[in-house]
This record gives C-alpha cells, structure tokens and sequence, in this order.
C-alpha cells in the first residue's frame, strides 16, 4: 500500500514517517474543534459571531499559505504565476461554503442527535462520488470498512458520552425529531459534503502546482466568500466581540486542521480524509472526558472497537 493511498509500507522511510506523524497531527487537530468551542461558550452562547469565526480562520490560513511561499518553504512556479487555474478553486470555495451552511439550517429541522447519527451518511456519498467522479474502484472489503465507518460515527453519535448525572427531564426537553424538508436537506447536505471533497482532490492532484499556490487559490476565494456572509449576517457582537483565549485556540486550531487536511487531500486521498475525521472522534471523546467531564460510555468503546475494525480492513493485507 502506498503512502499516497493512506497505508503503511512495510519499511517505514523517511517519507513513510512524516506522512504518518501528519495523519496523526490531523487527526488529533480535527478533534480538538468541539471541545475548545464548547469551552468558548458563556451561559451556553458562543459570545461572538459565528462568521468572524469562521472569516478569521480563512484569513490566517490565506495568510499561512503566503507566508509559505514568500519564505521558500515551497517552491514558486517558474515563470508567470498560473492565475488561470485558480479558477476552479472558486467552485471549491463555494461548495465547502455551502456545506457549512447547511450546516446550520439542518439544526433547525432535526434534533442536534439526530443530526449527529444521520450526517454519517455522508461517508457513503463521499465514497460513490470517489469511485464515479475519480474512476476508482473499492473491493468488497474496503465497502464493508467504510460500513463500519458510517456505524461507528453512528454509534458515538448516539450515546458515545454523557454528562454526569444528568437530569432526565433536561436531558429529554428536546425529543427526537426529524422534518420531510430535514430529510430533503440532510441529502443535499451529503452530497455537498461528499462533492466538496472529491473536486478539490481532482483538482488538487490534476495541476502541478505545490499544495501552498493552491490552497492560496482556495482560500482567497474563500476569504472573499466569508467576508460577504459576514456581512450580510445582520446586527451582532463587533468583528472580535467576545473573543477569548479559547476562542482564538478554535481559530488556529480550525486553521491548521483546514491546511493538514489539504496535504491529505493531495497526496492522499478522500477516504483518507474520512478515515482520519472518523479516527478524530476519539481524540474529540478524550478530551471531553478531560476537559469538559464528560463520562465515556460503553458505546464509545464499541465505536473504537469498530473503527480500529475499519482500518485494518481498508489497509490491511487481504
């Protein structure tokens, strides 16, 4: 199995081992997200908007990318910059601000556990979408892996933590429920999410351009995408109203986990990005039980149990 393809050789090179502290790094990044927000919230708000967020995140990874460039961490391509082929990163742009914002108007047609449950579907539409839009092919096995994905995140979703002794009447004043027009979304949300992240690795590994020109493509169209959903969010806290440590942490967190999942995007592939935001979920579980007091449940064990079943019959021997 090749680096590229997410496996492990079975002679750990250099390369071998810089690509797997990377997937480690994005893994651990991506599930550190929900924990530091929910420490950002006072008396359950988010004390500042959303979309400065959310801008300010798009802007320093735009501003990571040049610095990259500007100090030779990767080389420039020679001759007249390519700006014709930043165009297409401008559809990429668009579909991941879309996602996002499907994001929120799903909430209000699902309970947040139904959501959590059915969103895992977007696994399975990421993985058809890789085999039509891409032209590869997954065996039976790597099929039943991605199964064991999707049941996992499911089961986490469910019951994966819970807050210690927790009233049953809080726990139960918002009951399971889902709308015609919750279903409608939830599909387009899947295919959105899957199509966001299939076009940008074909483009990514179609242009020979480094990763860093690229991603400066992207997120410029990105800052721009944001700055006008900022803008037209409507009255509010000002730009870093409500700003503190632990929100500036989200950001920079956000920032770097948005530039490793690129670099996975790149040389990796798809399902190794679904593969790495599943695994996410345990460090997103531990850090918690630590830092929020969350109590693990014996289902959490069980979706380890699941996932570790998934990686090994995805890229293990057959």
């Amino acid at each position: 199995m090749s680096v590229e393809d997410g496996g492990v050789p079975g002679r750990a090179g250099p390369r071998q081992a810089r690509w797997t502290l990377m997937l480690f790094l994005s893994t651990a990044v991506y599930g550190a997200h929900a924990p530091f927000l929910a420490l950002c919230h006072v008396d359950g708000q988010l004390p500042f908007r959303p979309s400065s967020a959310v801008l300010l995140t798009e802007l320093t990874k735009l501003l990571l990318c040049a610095f990259s460039l500007l100090l030779g961490w990767q080389t420039w391509p020679r001759g007249t910059a390519p700006w014709r082929q930043a165009a297409p990163f401008a559809l990429s742009a668009l579909l991941y601000g879309a996602n996002n914002n499907l994001v929120i108007y799903l909430q209000r047609h699902m309970d947040p556990s139904t959501y959590q449950v059915l969103s895992n579907a977007k696994i399975g539409s990421t993985a058809l979408l890789y085999c039509l839009c891409l032209g590869r092919r997954l065996s039976a096995r790597q099929g039943l892996a991605l199964l064991l994905l999707m049941a996992a995140g499911a089961c986490y979703a469910s019951r994966g933590s819970r807050e210690p002794a927790v009233d049953l009447a809080r726990a139960h004043a918002m009951p399971l429920h889902v709308t015609p027009l919750g279903l409608v979304l939830l599909a387009v949300y899947c295919l959105v999410s899957g199509l966001s992240s299939v076009y940008t690795e074909l483009i990514m590994k179609r242009q020979r351009l480094p990763l860093a020109l690229q991603n400066l493509f992207l997120y410029t169209f990105g800052v721009i995408l944001n700055l006008g959903l900022y803008a037209g969010s409507g009255p509010g806290p000002g730009f870093l109203e409500g700003f503190s440590g632990w929100a500036v942490l989200v950001v920079l967190t956000q920032a770097v986990s948005g530039l490793l999942m690129s670099a996975v995007m790149k040389h990796g592939s798809s399902i190794t990005r679904l593969f790495v935001v599943s695994c996410s979920l345990l460090v997103n579980a531990v850090l918690s039980a630590v830092l929020l007091q969350l109590q693990l449940t014996a289902v959490f064990f069980l979706a380890t149990l699941l996932i570790g079943l998934a990686v090994c019959l995805y890229y293990g021997s057959p």
